[in-house]
């Protein structure tokens, strides 16, 4: 529950803070006196977006603080999932700064403001008087179904199947449309791939086939120079072996009476043989070199074929191509196999169809289940808030589509009048039939509900007399589940409150300011006489005060 709200420097409020208790807590107020302001700092410490221009003194931050007691409400795990520490009493704060920057805390760990709204949602409703609009929504109408039905493990099922199958249909999606742009590109990868095949690439080739390709163009030149080389080594009287050989002769005739002699013999020895096996290989190499024009052809045009696909790919190797035929034998392979990842991910779909159809359906059961009853209820309590001849039908039709709430689509119909036509609500609610069915709706889902506290703002609007008493009666049963507090103009309401605030408004030497002050008895009975008879409070609006109060 709510057990204190603290503002600082917010509209008209300078600093005031408010103890609330258990029960059901009224506040009133004159037009104007700020009960709207008070209103706001709530909402602001609950994570809704502020207002331009709301500090009090534009110099300071405004700083609103509500104080939580959480100790019945089970919320442990969204704590933890947070990763903030549980405290039974959980302080939630709310600074705005002068540049317009906001902060958010809670018990003094600092927390995003969407984490600020989350646990505001889990601790308290306000039900502005905007609300009654959203009973025309079709989602709002949902949930009203959904909360009293408590079966939230059922909803979070379904969520999940749901969310797993959205997830496996748009990777059928993206994997369609992949396949359909890469199919058009396939018959280019597969036409450069084969271009690339025909070639039979071979890493290191280019290199031995431009060596050899240069040796054949020059193959004339090369054997007239191996031919003239081989011939001055062994043919001829002027042979360079024969020469040697003559040179080696005349130093064996001096080798017995010279020193040096054997060793002078031995390298011409040596010599002659290395040019006799040197004048061999030239001779071999004469032999085998031969002008081969169908050689050269081959080579000329394979070469021509390398450089025109290195020019193609922008490259400058025989490496860097084969990398590409890789890569485009990857693509092929990939677009061919793509209808086989399409054929798996539609039977995957297909299986959680199932799973899905199978969890809505167990949704839509159980909602019809809670229906009848809810029907029931809420024609029960207006007959109660004086509409004895209201009928109220929920309308649950199943859609074609899967929603993230399963496939039904509820509506809610109405009608006040005796043997009066069901129509949407939204077309046939007056206002103060509006609010009766709020409140009776609000009633209807305070008891299946965790939510310690409820702030109505006006939700008698269009009602009063006999009414507003009725309704004030149902308020004060809703505050023996959960805490209610009730902003309200009509002293009938007023009355039945265990605790009853005042919000005013001041003035001193320097400035108009907002205030907010717990009644005790008598004053009780003046502000109950003024709503009853106004500014000029008369003795018999007295009297009727006393007699509200008592009943």
């Amino acid at each position: 529950m709510l057990q204190s709200l603290a503002i600082q420097n917010y509209t008209l409020i300078n600093q005031i803070e408010i103890d609330f208790k258990n029960g059901f807590s009224i506040i009133t107020g004159e037009t104007g006196s700020g009960k709207s302001i008070l209103l706001g700092a709530l909402g602001l410490v609950l994570g809704q977006r502020p207002e331009t221009n709301i500090l009090k003194d534009k110099d300071r931050k405004c700083i609103i603080e509500a104080n939580f007691n959480i100790s019945k409400y089970q919320l442990h795990k969204f704590f933890a999932d947070a990763e903030m520490e549980y405290e039974e009493e959980t302080i939630l704060r709310r600074e705005i700064l002068p540049n317009g920057k906001t902060r958010g805390f809670v018990n003094d760990s600092p927390v995003s403001l969407k984490v600020l709204k989350e646990l505001g949602l889990k601790l308290i409703d306000i039900h502005s008087q905007n609300q009654n609009l959203s009973l025309g929504d079709p989602e709002y109408q949902m949930g009203i179904v959904d909360t009293y039905a408590q079966h939230t493990p059922i909803l979070i099922d379904y969520q999940a199947q749901f969310e797993a199958y959205q997830k496996i249909k748009r990777e059928l999606r993206t994997q369609e449309e992949i396949a359909q742009k890469e199919k058009a590109d396939l018959d280019y990868y597969q036409f450069q791939l084969q271009q690339l095949l025909d070639a039979n690439l071979v890493e290191g080739e280019q290199v031995e086939m431009e060596s050899e390709l240069e040796m054949l163009n020059h193959a004339e030149e090369i054997k007239t120079n191996l031919y003239k080389a081989s011939n001055l080594l062994s043919e001829g009287d002027v042979a360079i072996i024969s020469l040697l050989k003559e040179a080696r002769s005349a130093i064996g005739h001096v080798q017995s009476v010279f020193p040096e002699g054997n060793e002078f013999y031995e390298r011409f020895e040596s010599s002659c043989i290395e040019l006799q096996d040197l004048a061999s290989e030239l001779e071999r190499s004469y032999e085998a070199m031969e002008f081969d024009p169908s050689r050269i052809s081959f080579l000329t045009e394979k070469l021509d074929a390398i450089y025109s696909l290195q020019q193609k790919h922008r490259v400058e190797s025989v490496e860097e191509l084969i990398k590409i035929r890789e890569d485009l034998d990857e693509k092929v392979l990939k677009i061919s196999s793509s209808d086989d990842l399409i054929e798996d991910l539609k039977a995957k779909l297909k299986a959680q169809n199932l799973k899905l159809d199978k969890a809505a359906d167990k949704l839509s059961k159980s909602r019809k289940s809670v229906i009848p009853i809810i029907e029931k209820t809420l024609e029960t309590q207006l007959i109660q808030l004086g509409m004895p001849h209201a009928k109220i039908k929920f309308e649950q039709s199943i859609t074609e589509e899967y929603q993230y709430l399963g496939k039904d689509l509820i509506r809610i119909l109405f009608s006040a009048n005796k043997n009066g036509q069901l129509e949407e609500i939204s077309k046939v609610a007056s206002g103060g039939e509006m609010s009766r069915l709020m409140l009776s709706i609000k009633y209807l889902i305070s008891a299946s509900t965790a939510l310690p506290s409820i702030v109505f703002d006006e939700i008698d609007t269009g009602v009063s007399g006999e009414i507003a008493d009725k309704m004030g009666v149902v308020m004060r049963e809703m505050a023996e589940n959960i805490q209610v507090i009730s902003i309200t103009h009509l002293p009938q309401i007023a009355s039945k409150g265990n605790y009853h605030y005042k919000v005013y408004k001041a003035d001193d030497e320097l400035e108009t300011y907002s205030n907010i002050v717990l009644l005790d008895q008598e004053s009780r009975i003046e502000e109950l006489a003024k709503m009853l008879s106004g500014a000029d409070m008369t003795q018999a609006a007295m009297e009727n005060a006393k007699v509200l109060l008592e009943r």
